[in-house]
């Protein structure tokens, strides 16, 4: 029998390496990039009050403190309505929440245009513009950064909170041009189609749940699906807002965050225009520097949610309320009619501090408040804006009253201080069973 010899087995020659599939980002980041430009528009609506209490002053003869009144409703409001606001979200979607109040925010910016009475100023810009801007307060980004990541939150809320310094910076300029060169109306008008310009980016682009697009949140390692809606918005709120309230961190982030408010929204960006403006500065000049404490505000609350997914909550609160008390103390003496080296460095230094307070403060609610920290952290921020509106309205009757605002700057200053000292004595938190709520150690 012929053996037939083996012939060697062919094998296949080898594929040509295939390219690795491209990873395309996670649905995550555009849905932040949404609502950074939504926060950015919304900045248009914070920017204006500063810029009105002048030509309001002396085209009605309205007093600074009655102006400063509507600021403080707006201001009081904003904070206020927050909490439901993140309710209403889990209710409805936050795709129909911010829709609905970015249209508010353009009626009540429309109708001040022919108010006559200050009481009109009242309603338009401080009841509607308040609720509409609260309604899209950092809460919002709290229910986003809450919902869409479980990685990168302290980076993505600094991020977004600088949102509102990149509109400030987009904003102020241009609305400071128009007061001064067509008057305040056109200026509301800007602010009014602004508001409107949003309304189709948010109801197109912007999704309320990964769960909707079919992936799971960024950083997380299981798909999460979509939780039902949360009937009884209001009652859900009050119920976080009483839990809350019968822990002591709470209250001591409630009033340090009350001072921040106090010491950025309510004194600075309602009243350094109208301040520097009586010391011989224009206008423009004064929201370009308010516009530049924005760029450096950027750097600052994006540097801070960094840091905060990093270093101790507590130490960085003390830290920023303890530096922007130092930086108020000296304001008066730097203000003046030309802009002059110490006031840019003021600008610089202040600017870094503006709102990194958002980043850890939001960090310390989720770490004591589980699944309702979103609404807490509304809370917390009914309280930031409760002394922003506060501030707002005394620092007008303190000018009418003495000429002058720099008892004001001082007394923040001094505020500040204090809001370091509470920060520092916030307790750690201790893990207790439950859903939405921790205990805290002695």
């Amino acid at each position: 029998m012929t053996r037939t010899p083996e012939l060697p087995l062919r094998t296949a020659a080898p594929a040509a390496a295939l390219p690795p599939p491209r990873r395309r980002p996670h649905r995550a980041w555009s849905v932040a990039a949404v609502t950074f430009l939504t926060l950015i528009g919304a900045a248009g609506f914070a920017s204006l009050p500063g810029l009105l209490i002048d030509p309001l002053h002396t085209e009605f003869h309205w007093s600074r403190g009655t102006v400063g009144l509507a600021v403080s409703v707006n201001l009081a409001l904003y904070g206020l309505t927050a909490p439901f606001a993140a309710a209403l979200m889990d209710r409805f979607g936050i795709r129909r929440v911010v829709a609905l109040a970015l249209t508010v925010i353009a009626a009540g910016a429309g109708l001040t245009v022919v108010m006559t009475e200050s009481w009109q100023l009242v309603l338009y810009w401080g009841v509607l513009v308040g609720l509409g801007s609260g309604s899209m307060a950092l809460a919002f980004a709290a229910t986003v950064t809450g919902r869409w990541f479980t990685a990168r939150r302290g980076l993505v809320t600094g991020l977004l909170t600088a949102a509102g310094a990149s509109g400030q910076l987009v904003f102020l300029p241009a609305l400071s041009w128009i007061v001064e060169r067509h008057g305040w109306r056109p200026a509301a008008v800007t602010v009014a189609l602004a508001a409107l310009a949003v309304v189709p980016l948010v109801w197109l682009l912007l999704r309320d749940h990964p769960a909707d697009v079919g992936v799971a949140p960024y950083g997380a390692t299981e798909f999460v699906p979509k939780p039902p809606p949360q009937r009884g918005a209001a009652r859900r709120a009050v119920r976080a807002l009483v839990s809350a309230a019968g822990t002591g961190p709470f209250w001591l982030l409630a009033g340090t965050f009350a001072i921040c408010g106090a010491t950025t929204n309510g004194l600075v960006k309602t009243h350094f225009v109208p301040a520097a403006h009586d010391h011989g500065m224009p206008m423009t000049a004064a929201a370009s520097l308010l516009a530049v404490i924005g760029v450096f505000d950027i750097a600052g609350t994006i540097a801070s949610g960094w840091f905060t997914d990093r270093f101790d909550t507590r130490r960085l609160l003390a830290a920023y309320y303890g530096l922007r008390g130092l930086s108020l103390m000296f304001l008066p003496m730097l203000l003046s009619a030309t802009v002059r080296p110490p006031m840019v460095f003021f600008v610089v230094f202040y600017g870094l501090d503006w709102v990194a307070t958002v980043p850890p403060t939001l960090a310390l609610c989720r770490e004591h408040y589980g699944d309702d920290a979103a609404i807490v952290f509304g809370w917390v921020l009914a309280a930031h804006q409760a002394g922003a509106a506060l501030i707002a309205f005394l620092g007008g009757l303190a000018r009418d009253a003495s000429g002058t605002y720099n008892p004001v700057w001082y007394a923040s200053g001094a505020l500040c201080a204090v809001a370091a000292l509470m920060a520092l004595v916030i307790r750690q938190r201790r893990e207790a069973p439950g859903k939405g709520r921790v205990a805290v150690t002695g």
